[in-house]
């Protein structure tokens, strides 16, 4: 074939052709006996695979070296799996920083600052140059999330809005120095997909910062927290550092709101609505300081002991607290079946007719009293109920779950077929156990389980089971 022909057939230009030779992409033509090249169907077949390559992220640079590599390998089809394990490396990397624009869009798009001294969005960021607030602001409020900031911000209240941000429910919060727990919460967020390891610790250190600066300048500052488990802990959080800091913050805590009766959150609330919450507000006493700071130790105990006890008994001083705990300790393994209740609550919708896991993650949503979880964090508890032989959940094909995300397509996995195995049904009767079947690496705070070392929740007897 000549030049023009071989363009035409794989779909590019004849100045594309040449130019793929003189990168070395092309092996060099032979040449009829006038000297025009002659091309052949591998030709074509190897322009096609190259702008396929192209087509799914891989620059030029890229495809010759994997070419070159191919030659030189016994093995090509490995090499070429590595390239694509470290391609999926860099997207993962791409996705998680759009979340992270976005998120950040988000808060600038719902920030009603009507003065850039002491703002904490972006723009205003930008417009200090990059300089920390000029001024203090004259009350800081801080909340659990960009839902509830971006609507208190709308509010006629003033100040500005922290929002503390981290699932304390999930991974390790061990009892270390607070700079070793930010190091180890941004290693464990970032392994999950949710951004950059060295960006998420310094999220983590200007929050704390920010709260500090708030304390040691006697500016007012405001919690506003709900009742789950994902609030309380935060709230714990943010007490335990108020009394090393020795200070006395003011509260918001709800559990409930007037004319909303499937009331779950402070994110569902119009600024008009959480106005009308002002009034209520309190400062917190030290007794609540003191059981903060006992919590939070316990919390963060290699052994969950305390914990158990906090839960049992409760605590005066925060009482929405005994409820949230009672549900951390629902994530440890039941005795029996060796299912947290989240992981029990999913098998359940899916066995009543959930057939993606959106659909079981709306159903275990409508059965939890306080719910607490992201969807993300619910694919990923129910992704490991779908790997191995010995799976609880596989897709409607019989395979294995996927990547969820941030790390997997988010749109597949929430949208994918799935069916519990026979063995899900038998972990569900009680009859299996999922620790036996899957394995378990889980922290729950501080305590870290693990096959050598399961420790068991009983919820209806309220009991703690140690290792045996």
């Amino acid at each position: 074939m000549r030049v023009g022909e071989v363009a035409e057939r794989a779909g590019v230009n004849v100045e594309t052709l040449r130019y793929y030779e003189r990168r070395g992409l092309l092996p060099a033509p032979d040449r009829d006996p006038s000297g025009h090249r002659r091309y052949d169907e591998d030709t074509v077949r190897l322009l096609r695979a190259i702008k396929e390559a192209q087509a799914v992220g891989f620059t030029l640079g890229e495809i010759a070296e994997y070419l070159r590599a191919s030659r030189r390998s016994a093995s090509p089809s490995e090499a070429l799996r590595v390239r694509m394990a470290a391609k999926i490396d860099e997207i993962d990397g791409r996705i998680a920083g759009l979340r992270r624009m976005r998120g950040e869009l988000a808060r600038v798009v719902g920030c009603a600052c009507d003065s850039l001294d002491h703002c904490t969005c972006g723009a205003a960021y930008l417009a200090r140059r990059g300089r920390e607030a000029v001024a203090p602001p004259a009350i800081l409020h801080v909340t659990n999330g960009e839902s509830a900031a971006n609507t208190l911000r709308r509010t006629a209240l003033g100040g500005a809005v922290l929002s503390w941000q981290d699932v304390l429910h999930a991974g390790p919060v061990p009892a270390v120095p607070r700079a070793e727990l930010r190091r180890r919460r941004a290693a464990f967020l970032s392994a999950c997909g949710w951004g950059n390891r060295r960006e998420i610790l310094s999220s983590l250190e200007g929050r704390d910062d920010q709260l500090r600066r708030a304390f040691a300048g006697r500016v007012p500052v405001v919690l506003w927290f709900e009742h789950d488990l994902y609030d309380q802990l935060q709230l714990v959080d943010v007490l335990a550092l108020a009394r090393e800091e020795g200070a006395a913050p003011s509260a918001i805590v709800v559990d409930s709101f007037p004319g909303k009766p499937g009331f779950h959150g402070l994110g569902e609330l119009t600024a008009a609505e959480l106005e009308t919450l002002w009034p209520a507000r309190g400062e917190v006493s030290e007794a609540a300081l003191e059981t903060a700071s006992a919590v939070w130790d316990a919390f963060g105990a290699p052994e969950p002991v305390a914990l158990a006890d906090w839960a049992v008994r409760g605590a005066s001083a925060l009482p929405l607290l005994g409820p949230a705990l009672g549900r951390l300790l629902e994530e440890l393994p039941a005795p029996g079946d060796g299912l947290s209740a989240t992981e029990r609550t999913a098998l359940r919708t899916i066995e009543a007719g959930a057939s993606t896991p959106t659909a079981a993650f709306l159903g275990a949503q409508d059965l939890e009293p306080a719910p607490f979880l992201g969807d993300s964090w619910f694919f990923r508890a129910l992704a490991e109920l779908g790997r191995g032989e010995a799976r609880l959940v596989e897709t409607a094909d019989g395979d294995e779950l996927p990547t969820p995300p941030p790390l997997g397509d988010g749109r597949r996995f929430a949208g994918l077929p799935i069916r519990l195995t026979a063995t899900g049904r038998c972990a569900l009767a009680g009859d299996e156990d999922r620790v036996e079947l899957l394995g378990i690496d889980r922290w729950v705070g501080g305590t870290h389980v693990v096959p050598a070392a399961v420790w068991r929740w009983d919820p209806d007897r309220q009991r703690l089971l140690a290792p045996t």
